[in-house]
């Protein structure tokens, strides 16, 4: 299984605009194949900052994922909003 954590830190007075694009984008993910889990996160200590993370069974899933349309729609979306940052990690099947 792998796992994503997508940091999102908003511009200034772009946070809900960007929130309510990762909202639709955890909506949208959650009908992938492949999809274990997928949630968006608020920060209770930092403003403007929000998590988007995801599970996936395998590295085909998660590439499929980064190739569907709505994927792309509202992560170009977030890119324009603010700054994003990606930590993945492989856990081993068990």
């Amino acid at each position: 299984m792998l796992r994503i954590n997508c940091f999102f830190k908003a511009n200034e007075g772009k946070y809900a605009e960007a929130l309510e694009a990762a909202l639709a984008l955890t909506a949208a993910s959650r009908a992938d194949k492949g999809c274990v889990s997928y949630d968006t996160f608020e920060s209770a200590t930092q403003p403007d900052v929000f998590l988007i993370c995801e599970t996936w069974t395998d590295a085909e899933a998660l590439a499929a994922h980064m190739a569907a349309d709505h994927f792309s729609q509202y992560v170009g979306q977030l890119k324009n909003l603010g700054l994003i940052k990606i930590e993945q990690f492989d856990f081993p099947a068990k």
